[in-house]
């Protein structure tokens, strides 16, 4: 069941933390620190003094030269100060201000033009006037001359805190972009995830709980000298429950929880990362016990010294030694337990899976038929079901779904029965919502007549094929009412789930997926663009044949082909190894469309039957199907190979789905 998440503490803080006690309330800083506050302060001296400098005192009235001459004459004035040909004074007397200005004036300043050929000094003399008289170059202090030199590396020094800063997540926190003191948010108990929550990975739920036992009572494992893994790496495909499982474990221990992407560990600033990963571990040993989460942790855990050692890749490593550095610094005391989650196993770098670290890795796999039953039970709790709704009907015909799939079902169901405005979600809101996630959205589109037509033919191929291939997977439902991208869809989907493949089952999945082409081909000569994705599905699972499982005897038994061409690490294969994959992936695809022809040639009536009754209807259901094209409805195959685990054509180099789920689009 998907959980609220809790809130980031600060803007600038990249976990999230819940069930540990509110700290004592922070004391009020200045924003920006001390550094903000040194720069403010220089800042406003400079300029005070520049004003101080450049500008004379204020309330001075400025007068013309002739009615300074005027004043002095008249022996009223008493002093003056003289910059240059700039004269600033003092009057004995108040006067009028010049031009029928108001009020009267004192002081004064005026300007003794270049020309002038007076004698002034001697006049001043002679009136006993007070002067004072200064450089007309201004002579600056010491301190407003290292002010003014300062200035530009002054205000370099505050861009490149206010750049920091944001680099580092936000502004605000510390001096230089450093991270505030986290402030974690206590959760209410009510709302704590607990293993209540989780369904359908019963056997992870058992790993899982020696670690909440060892949260819960950890005298009982020091007595006998136990030791807790102080690490546990869950891997498996997104949507499993991986992030749910660890908040179920802090929830049913009733710990702290700190969770984090390991992607907001990452930053422009080399020793960021790294900052941070000690700023957590350091908040999680203040309230041990407690458990810290890190969420997709191949992105900073990847092998090290792959793909350089400059930017991001100096940051991604220091932050990555930080891990393992904090890690090994536990001590048994400490209960603190590190989970991590990720979908790539397989590219961790060596040091972070040794024993002391990750100690114990747990596979988190899809559901099964029963699993996936009590997964739905979960997520339709809050949901009011209809009385004819059956969930492990619904869970027997969604094979290779993940638990965050099957949240997503429901909730899309719960959509359409509001949109009809329904009181309850009934079957057939459930059977919509289904194909709606597996077969993509009804588009609204007019096609022409035989375009109509060849689009029959083309999914009745698909259709018939699976039918008649023994133990193929039954057909589900075939429909040309344009979904998503395709203009129509055939969906067969298998009777139990699948774990291992024959190379029989795998050859018919390839002839099911040729149906398509061939039935274009013997109704009408020439094929068309729409068998694109069939193609790309069929290349995928023969190049699995002859380069993965070793169903080739030109290739030999020896995997040549990785699983995951985007992420392999010291797989490599000679290119003469590598020609003979692709010459054997094209000839069992040119054989196995052989067989697609020449078997809907021979039935050809059966095609004809099906896309007619297709046309008429538009969508067949499975019962609908098998009636049209006269065919009886058989069992599907089990499993007649032996138990190969996870070695079957599913992900990137199967078919549509993990478990036998076959989707042919036109």
């Amino acid at each position: 069941m998907t959980e609220p998440v809790p809130p980031r503490q600060t803007p600038d803080q990249p976990w999230r933390s819940e069930g540990a006690p509110p700290p004592p309330p922070p004391k009020r800083r200045m924003p920006g620190g001390w550094v903000g506050l040194a720069l403010t302060a220089l800042v406003v001296f400079l300029i005070s003094d520049l004003l101080l400098s450049f500008f004379g005192p204020a309330g001075a009235t400025t007068i013309s030269y002739t009615e300074f001459n005027n004043q002095l004459n008249k022996g009223n004035i008493t002093k003056i100060y003289a910059k240059g040909d700039a004269i600033e004074g003092t009057l004995k007397s108040a006067q009028p201000k010049p031009d029928g200005g108001k009020g009267d004036y004192t002081e004064f300043d005026t300007q003794r033009p270049s020309f002038a050929g007076d004698n002034l000094w001697t006049t001043l003399q002679q009136q006993g006037v007070e002067v004072t008289a200064t450089s007309p170059v201004q002579q600056r202090s010491f301190l407003t001359n290292l002010l003014i030199s300062l200035a530009p590396m002054l205000l370099l020094i505050f861009i490149w805190v206010l750049l920091a800063r944001r680099m580092a997540g936000g502004l605000g926190g510390g001096p230089l972009g450093r991270k505030a003191p986290p402030k974690p948010v206590t959760a209410e108990e009510g709302k704590r995830t607990t293993f209540a929550d989780v369904a359908g990975i019963d056997e992870v739920e058992a790993e899982l709980t020696e670690v909440v036992d060892y949260l819960k009572n950890p005298e009982r494992y020091r007595r006998l000298g136990a030791k807790m893994p102080r690490g546990v790496l869950l891997s498996g495909p997104p949507g499993t429950g991986k992030t749910l499982l660890a908040r179920a474990v802090a929830g049913e221990a009733n710990v702290p929880f700190f969770s984090a992407s390991a992607s907001e560990f990452i930053e422009m600033i080399v020793g960021v990362g790294a900052s941070r990963v000690r700023e957590l571990f350091a908040e999680a040993r203040k309230v041990a016990p407690a458990i810290i989460f890190i969420d997709e942790i191949d992105t900073i855990g990847r092998q090290r010294g792959a793909g350089g050692g400059m930017g991001g890749h100096d940051e991604r490593e220091q932050t990555l030694n930080q891990i393992l550095t904090e890690m090994d610094g536990f001590s048994g005391s400490e209960g603190v337990i590190v989970i991590a989650a990720t979908n790539r196993a397989d590219v961790l770098d060596p040091a972070l899976l040794r024993p002391g670290r990750f100690d114990r890795r747990i596979t988190v796999s899809p559901p099964d038929r029963e699993g996936r039953a009590a997964i739905l039970r979960i997520h339709s709790r809050s949901v009011p079901l209809a009385g004819d709704t059956d969930l492990n009907q619904l869970a027997k015909v969604t094979p290779g779904m993940t638990g965050a799939e099957l949240a997503n079902l429901v909730n899309e169901a719960a959509l359409l029965a509001v949109k009809r405005k329904q009181d309850a979600v009934n079957e057939r809101d459930l059977s919509d919502a289904l194909e709606k996630v597996q077969l993509g959205a009804v588009r609204p589109l007019v096609m022409p007549q035989e375009e109509r037509e060849r689009t029959a033919y083309h999914e009745s191929g698909h259709a018939l094929l699976g039918m008649l291939q023994p133990g193929a997977d039954p057909v589900r439902k075939i429909t040309i009412v344009p979904r998503g991208r395709a203009l129509g869809v055939t969906l067969s989907t298998p009777e139990n789930d699948r774990y291992s493949y024959t190379e029989p089952y795998l050859r018919g999945r390839i002839i099911g997926a040729l149906g398509g082409m061939a039935a274009e081909q013997v109704v009408y000569g020439v094929i068309t663009t729409g068998a694109e994705s069939d193609l790309e599905q069929v290349t995928n699972i023969a190049r699995g044949m002859a380069g993965r499982w070793g169903m080739s005897e030109r290739v030999g038994r020896l995997t040549a082909v990785p699983s995951d061409p985007q992420g392999a690490y010291g797989l490599s294969a000679a290119p003469t190894t590598l020609d003979a994959v692709d010459e054997e992936a094209r000839r069992i695809v040119s054989e196995c469309y052989d067989d697609a022809v020449r078997i809907l040639t021979e039935q050809r009536h059966r095609l004809d039957a099906l896309a007619a009754a297709l046309l008429e209807a538009e969508t067949l259901d499975e019962a609908a199907a098998y009636r049209a094209a006269g065919v009886p409805r058989e069992g599907s195959e089990g499993s007649d190979g032996p138990a190969g685990g996870s070695g079957g054509p599913g992900g990137s180099d199967g078919a549509d789905g993990a478990d036998g789920k076959s989707i042919d689009r036109a």
